[in-house]
């Protein structure tokens, strides 16, 4: 389904750019990641600072990965300089899983994402804004446990099912909130899939983000499918999903996933967020950034962007270099 999204990309004269990275908003409202992350007003300070900054032409709620989690009860580390991150696991076997309870939507963390991406439309910029999410083998990856995910993906594959209802169920609810709260979509984020293989990822991740998708796009509403650790090998099977839009990271080679892929299928990535926005200089960022506008050139469907989140404390000229480039 074209969205009205993907009509704004595809329409564009010029690409637009997208990068990844409200944290480094922060280096202008002075506010801690702690504070972004807990307080709505916080966050979206940080997003209207970049948007002001750069003119940004579309506007992102943060990604934290950890907001879901926590929602299910996983014990979180959050520190005032650091992006939150999951501690432990929640579950260890189906018959905990079985008693898992699937939160509703609206409270904890959740509430924060949500009223960012209410304070960020009430400005009525006319600035298309998405809001951040998890993916389903992400979340269940984070609630069991990363490597024990992977190794249950081969040994035990109806427990690991179990577990991607019930977050698929609850992502369903939180996208519905975001769409009701009128954001234009959401990028989804799943970079644990990145690990599995092809048709592990098929059958783990795209199975359930279809379901996802198709319970909550709309022609006014769309899901941009973020997977950093996919490879051109796996393209096939994150298309099975049926994302409009694709998102990857450094890993994927993207000029040759462009001729892979119809121009119906818009996809976005993919400089390294740490590599060339946080340890590079404006004069290799300006480098990087042409080299994959050489390598994407001619293709309307591309949105150049981080190929994941720009981490905190990313020297802002990085950016501006970012946004001159694209521009010419």
């Amino acid at each position: 389904m074209r969205t009205s999204f993907g009509n704004f990309i595809l329409n564009s004269t010029n690409p637009v750019p997208m990068p990844i990275g409200i944290y480094a908003g922060l280096e202008i409202t002075g506010a801690s990641v702690r504070q972004s992350v807990t307080d709505a007003h916080a966050q979206s300070e940080a997003i209207l600072a970049l948007h002001e900054r750069f003119n940004t032409p579309v506007m992102l709620t943060a990604m934290d990965l950890s907001v879901e989690a926590e929602e299910f009860g996983c014990e979180i580390r959050m520190t005032e300089d650091e992006i939150p991150s999951v501690i432990g696991r929640k579950v260890t076997d189906l018959s905990e899983i079985d008693r898992l309870p699937v939160p509703m939507i609206g409270s904890g963390r959740t509430a924060v994402s949500l009223q960012t991406a209410q304070k960020l439309l009430s400005i009525d910029k006319g600035i298309p804004v998405l809001g951040g999410v998890i993916g389903p083998f992400s979340l269940a990856g984070r609630i069991f446990g990363v490597s024990e995910s992977l190794e249950i993906s081969l040994t035990e594959p109806d427990t690991l099912k179990k577990l991607l209802e019930k977050v698929t169920e609850y992502l369903i609810s939180y996208l519905t909130a975001f769409r009701e709260a009128g954001v234009q979509g959401v990028i989804m984020a799943e970079p644990t899939a990145g690990l599995l293989s092809p048709r592990g990822l098929s059958q783990f991740s795209s199975a359930y983000v279809k379901q996802i998708i198709e319970s909550t796009v709309t022609p006014d509403f769309t899901v941009v499918l973020h997977n950093c650790g996919a490879k051109l090998v796996h393209l096939p099977k994150v298309l099975e999903a049926g994302a409009e839009i694709l998102h990857f990271g450094a890993p994927m080679d993207i000029g040759q996933a462009l001729t892979q892929v119809g121009e119906d299928i818009i996809l976005s990535g993919n400089l390294d967020p740490t590599g060339v926005f946080h340890n590079g200089n404006p004069q290799e960022v300006t480098a990087r950034t042409r080299e994959l506008l050489q390598a994407t050139a001619g293709h309307r469907n591309f949105i150049p962007s981080s190929g994941c989140d720009i981490p905190p404390h990313s020297p802002l000229d990085n950016l501006a270099a970012f946004f001159d480039t694209i521009r010419g």
